[in-house]
């Protein structure tokens, strides 16, 4: 799972209620199946007044996404792209767009 969706990346909602939403992910969950994006998925906890938080109440957050809902997002195509991988010279590997070719990250 080390190349697929990772922290930072730009991705799109595909399916969902939630479909054709960009953002960038904010993190993942533990088992590495679940994505928090910013902006997406937004939900209303109740908090307990805090130190940190001495108002309490209504508090907006992200929730998560399964990665099967998301696609990488290419910024020169303007959508979502499947991706396949290729070690390059130096023994690195990448991430690379599968219908032009571009490099998206290094590893």
């Amino acid at each position: 799972m080390s190349l697929s969706i990772r922290k930072g990346d730009s991705v799109v909602v595909i399916t969902g209620k939630e479909k054709g939403k960009k953002g960038k992910v904010l993190r993942l969950s533990p088992d590495g199946t679940r994505a928090y994006i910013e902006g997406v998925n937004l939900m209303k906890r109740f908090a307990r007044k805090t130190r940190q938080n001495p108002q309490g109440g209504q508090v907006t957050q992200e929730g998560s996404i399964h990665l099967s809902n998301l696609a990488l997002y290419n910024d020169k195509l303007s959508r979502g792209v499947r991706f396949h991988t290729r070690i390059l010279a130096d023994g690195t590997k990448t991430r690379v767009c599968a219908k032009s070719g571009q490099e998206l990250s290094r590893n």
